[in-house]
């Protein structure tokens, strides 16, 4: 039996925000908490042991904005045969991964741990680029501008106005730790956190930092290149470590989310690697045949036109189409052929085609001989 789909195991939507997934693991890893199966019997404390490995694996790819990403596109086999998956799982005797995730929620592990977290990084931030198809197929640069909330350039992201001192957090005496005790639905909790008055520094500013006041970060405009990836596809994003907010409590900066979106093209429609596009010649063009000339995306190419082609005939022109790096080659070019039909003609262009008309036998056309067949018996009932 395949692996159940993450995001019905967490019973989220695919669109679901990072926050509805934090949310939704947390509801269901409280349910299948080995607590509240302590007195069970085994069969079922096998069945929650089994699904909570099975959400648990979900939240570890799902939290992950690089593996959901993957996982988005080629699902479980993103993670199979070595492929960077959601970790091993202990069972209820070690918990794996699965205290780690717990302790983001409650400060500590699942027995009362006293593990600090850590100052928390800064937010992450999202810039969206509009791309053109032609960019999308060449690749490139551009240059993005986003605000952030950088370090103060005062004090340099310590919060002390320069030139002062600091001294023993009287919170927590130093330590960076309170304990607390939290009341959950599975018991009380016995937590050591991070201290909220100094961030887990240990020590505070005797004088805060006047232009920041003592936060550490201020506001700040910030310009980069980044490269646009060659074929890349309308919503899909690109992860920039370190590129987002500092964080006020001297953690690491959040990450910066490029999300592309690639802008209508006039002329071409994208299929995948390969784009389209209708291309209008004359009926005499279709008759006779000949060149025209039509455009890609490398440039304009002159095509030739073989004789009697027929409405809606499609041309491939092979290796002009999206070149997507996983591919062995890129994809094409293809040209459907529109006749278009003479309009407002004059008393002596109607009678030049009658009689061109008149000249014409049977052979001359390519109509299916099995349609005419089926007309006329039609036509004799």
């Amino acid at each position: 039996m395949g692996k159940k789909d993450y995001y019905d195991l967490l019973g989220v939507e695919k669109t679901a925000s990072d926050s509805e997934i934090k949310k939704a693991y947390r509801k269901l890893a409280m349910k299948y908490h080995p607590d509240k199966f302590s007195n069970a019997s085994e069969k079922e404390k096998k069945e929650a042991e089994n699904k909570f490995k099975e959400i648990n694996e979900a939240y570890q790819i799902l939290s992950d904005s690089d593996k959901r990403a993957k996982y988005d596109r080629f699902g479980h086999a993103a993670f199979e045969n070595g492929g960077g998956g959601a970790g091993g799982f202990s069972g209820f005797g070690g918990f794996g991964g699965a205290e780690d995730i717990f302790s983001s929620f409650f400060g500590g592990g699942f027995g009362g741990g006293s593990r600090s977290r850590g100052p928390e990084p800064g937010d992450d931030l999202r810039v969206d680029v509009t791309v053109t198809l032609e960019e999308v197929a060449k690749g490139g640069e551009k240059e993005i501008k986003y605000t952030r909330m950088g370090k103060c350039s005062k004090c340099n992201g310590t919060g002390a106005e320069p030139g002062t001192k600091t001294k023993t957090c009287p919170k927590c005496h130093g330590s960076g730790r309170i304990e607390q005790i939290q009341r959950t639905m599975l018991g009380n909790f016995k937590n050591v956190v991070e201290c909220d008055e100094c961030h887990g520094k240990g020590k505070i500013p005797e004088t805060k930092c006047s232009k920041c006041r003592g936060t550490g970060v201020e506001r700040e405009q910030v310009r980069k290149k980044i490269k646009i990836p060659v074929g890349i596809h309308d919503g899909q994003r690109l992860r920039m470590s370190g590129m987002g907010d500092a964080s006020s409590e001297g953690g690491p900066n959040g990450d910066l989310y490029i999300f592309f979106h690639v802008k209508e093209h006039k002329f071409f429609i994208r299929d995948e690697e390969d784009i389209i596009c209708q291309v209008p010649i004359t009926f005499t063009k279709a008759t006779l045949g000949g060149e025209i000339a039509i455009p890609t995306l490398s440039g304009k190419k002159t095509i030739k036109i073989a004789k009697g082609t027929q409405n809606g005939k499609v041309l491939r022109l092979r290796g002009e189409g999206i070149h997507n790096p996983r591919a062995y080659a890129p994809g094409d070019l293809l040209v459907k052929i529109i006749i278009e039909v003479p309009t407002n003609l004059n008393s002596e262009q109607e009678k030049l085609l009658k009689e061109f008309d008149d000249s014409l036998k049977d052979k001359n056309y390519k109509m299916n001989k099995g349609f005419l067949n089926k007309l006329k018996d039609l036509f004799m009932n």
